[in-house]
């Protein structure tokens, strides 16, 4: 899968569960506090899977809330504008498929 820019910003944890030229899988840690800040992808969807939760996805235009118990899981689709983090600033866990395309991480204000 090919990077313009991954994005900077601190979390408990991340791996890199699979990685291939067209998806990458990952697991991500967000400690109590911790947050993946409002941003958007070009061209990739990013599809997500509580394993420890519960956690809140956050979208723009349009405005949703996705609350996921573990099990429980949703999509993003490109150009959508969105954040993550646990359900009232907690501690959370999941898995996150990154599809087909060229990823990008664009800041949101």
């Amino acid at each position: 899968m090919q990077n313009r820019n991954r994005g900077s910003y601190e979390i408990a944890g991340s791996e890199v569960v699979s990685e291939g030229a067209d998806m990458r899988v990952s697991v991500l840690t967000l400690a109590a506090g911790q947050e993946v800040p409002w941003h958007y992808h070009s061209d990739i969807t990013d599809s997500f899977v509580c394993l420890e939760g519960p956690m809140l996805v956050e979208t723009r235009a349009p405005r949703n809330a996705y609350r996921l118990e573990p099990g429980q899981r949703c999509a993003v689709p490109p150009k959508t504008a969105h954040c993550v983090h646990g359900v009232e600033d907690g501690p959370c866990k999941f898995l996150i498929v990154q599809g087909v395309g060229i990823y990008d991480f664009v800041p949101v204000g």
